[in-house]
């Protein structure tokens, strides 16, 4: 009968379809997840705002922890100009950080770094690159617009911890400061960005 012939085909070809299946599951990469993100607001650092970038950051990346405020350390002041020295500070979160977390503190001081031959220039932020810890400071932000511009600067320096370079595209988070604020200009990060970005697991549309 017909019926019996065509029957160990019709096996055949679903088995060869369920192995086809589960081969091509084999061969899936799940995306890969974030680092987790440690928020540690220093000294008198508005808590409030501490609250508000942490909000923001897990937009993108929810695997984001705030901490409660702790002293700035003291052996990162550089008296001569009054200023914290971000490199010091990164530094010392960068020994703090597991191979998957990366710190991000906060702070309201100035902050410098050595840069182009310059011993003490004033910077916004810093960050290893790619490392596990960088710095923000609301010192150099428009004191009308710190909550949109501060968060600008996070996620700058949390670019860089990823990998990321400078990037050439004014619009662009990543793109360079170059001794200014230029974060009124940025609207997002460009699409090269982005797509480093997206593979490293965070959420970005």
């Amino acid at each position: 009968m017909p019926g019996i012939h065509n029957q160990p085909m019709k096996n055949y070809v679903s088995l060869l379809l369920l192995s086809l299946l589960m081969a091509m599951g084999c061969n899936t990469v799940a995306p890969k997840a974030p680092k987790i993100i440690i928020i540690q607001p220093l000294g008198a650092f508005p808590k409030s705002l501490s609250r508000t970038v942490w909000n923001q950051i897990k937009i993108v990346n929810p695997n984001t922890l705030l901490q409660e405020n702790i002293p700035l350390p003291e052996q990162a002041y550089y008296p001569v100009r009054n200023r914290y020295r971000a490199d010091s500070i990164i530094s010392i979160f960068h020994r703090k950080a597991g191979k998957d977390t990366v710190w991000i503190t906060l702070t309201e001081k100035d902050i410098s770094t050595t840069k182009d031959g310059i011993a003490d220039w004033g910077i916004m932020g810093l960050a290893y690159r790619p490392g596990r810890a960088c710095v923000v400071s609301t010192f150099r932000l428009d004191k009308q617009k710190i909550p949109e511009q501060f968060y600008k600067v996070a996620i700058h320096e949390l670019g860089h911890s990823q990998g990321l370079d400078h990037c050439p595209q004014q619009t662009c988070y990543m793109r360079d400061a170059e001794g200014g604020n230029p974060t009124d200009e940025e609207t997002g990060f460009c699409p090269s960005c982005k797509t480093i970005l997206k593979k490293k697991g965070w959420r970005l549309l």
